[in-house]
């Protein structure tokens, strides 16, 4: 049978097998000895060894699509950013931080903004135009006003997402109103895993419906790009990409070169000043390491 890994604990993995239930499984030893490591996510052959105790062995893992460290999970269709639109106000270098980190990995981003019954029309009319080509999907939401998450819902709809932010923006308030119905339909994942359900150092997949998985992340007040050159930096920014081979040199920094399209294209507000700034502050600050490391 296959099935999709929502948890491993304590050499246990809860394999949620689609219109069968949850089965706790121990990995064949063939993992341990090749040192593949089992994660939430991974989509998995399970042989039953007992199917009224729901026990099982993992004998297979179906190719990963692509992998992220934290949180430790496979197969993630998506990542769901949440900042807040306000109370506290979004830091958007933090933000262009994190899509710049997604982009590289091919990860999609639905970029959401949260306590719009804290904000104007005005300030979601800016950020819309600021991340208009930044390659990513955008919501604006209020967790005290539920039908502006629809939009969300139809997003993570038959996908893995990821949930993730920083703390203080209404995450959690987000997650409950996304899966209420999951602590009742997740009975049975809370008593299998109950060694494990106090331990929230654990990655686990919840399910908000069929197919429908949402992992939350711990919150975080920094990013770092350590492993980015200043030379790849530009490769990340989409809305760089149309104007890319329109520079008078090639390739094109897009920083001090005369007759550079990019730029123009900043003067001309087709593509964001505020994204551009904080282009020109990665890149000096990957500069300046690049300096120091050589």
């Amino acid at each position: 049978m296959q099935g999709t890994i929502i948890k491993g604990i304590g050499g246990f993995y809860y394999v949620d097998v689609p219109l069968k239930g949850l089965y706790e499984c121990k990995g064949k030893g063939i993992f341990r000895n090749q040192k593949i490591r089992l994660l939430p996510g991974d989509h998995v052959i399970i042989d039953v060894l007992d199917e009224s105790e729901k026990t099982g062995h993992i004998i297979q893992i179906l190719d990963r699509r692509n992998e992220l460290v934290r949180p430790a999970v496979s197969n993630v269709d998506q990542v769901l950013v949440v900042f807040a639109i306000a109370d506290p106000n979004p830091n958007l270098q933090l933000i262009d931080r994190y899509l710049l980190l997604m982009e590289r990995q091919r990860i999609p981003v639905i970029l959401c903004f949260n306590k719009m019954d804290l904000s104007d029309k005005d300030k979601k009319s800016r950020l819309s135009r600021t991340y208009a080509g930044a390659g990513c999907n955008l919501a604006f939401i209020s967790t005290y006003h539920p039908e502006t998450l629809l939009p969300v819902r139809d997003m993570i709809h038959n996908k893995i997402t990821v949930l993730a932010g920083p703390s203080g923006v209404g995450k959690s308030s987000l997650l409950n109103q996304l899966i209420p119905e999951a602590e009742a339909k997740t009975g049975e994942i809370s008593e299998k895993i109950r060694r494990g359900k106090h331990t929230t150092r654990h990655s686990e997949l919840r399910k908000a419906g069929q197919d429908t998985y949402i992992i939350d992340t711990p919150g975080f007040s920094t990013l770092y790009l350590d492993d980015f050159t200043k030379d790849e930096l530009k490769n990340y920014y989409p809305e760089f990409e149309p104007y890319e081979n329109q520079c008078r040199f090639l390739p094109c920094s897009h920083i001090h070169e005369p007759d550079c399209a990019v730029k123009q294209a900043v003067e001309a507000k087709e593509i964001s000043k505020l994204r551009y700034r904080n282009y020109v502050s990665f890149y000096e600050e990957l500069a300046e390491k690049e300096k120091h490391r050589y």
